[in-house]
């Protein structure tokens, strides 16, 4: 079985372009998939602190709502 991809390159930098999207999708995907995966971490933690009552010494709204006060 034989797969022809033909693509007509007008520029160097179109090549290199397309070398590039092939040999990083993978990479790209785990980059996605880490990302999202420190989104639903970051919400995690703002939920518990909410539950929580934010941290020690902190007073309710953080810091920048303590000092318009």
């Amino acid at each position: 079985m034989r797969v022809d991809f033909r693509v007509e390159l007008r520029s160097v930098g179109t090549a290199l372009r397309l070398a590039e999207s092939v040999l990083l999708a993978g990479g790209q995907r785990q980059a996605r998939r880490n990302a999202w995966a420190a989104v639903c971490e970051n919400r995690r933690h703002a939920a518990a602190r909410e539950l929580d009552g934010g941290p020690v010494g902190v007073p309710a709204g953080g810091p920048a709502k303590a000092a318009r006060r």
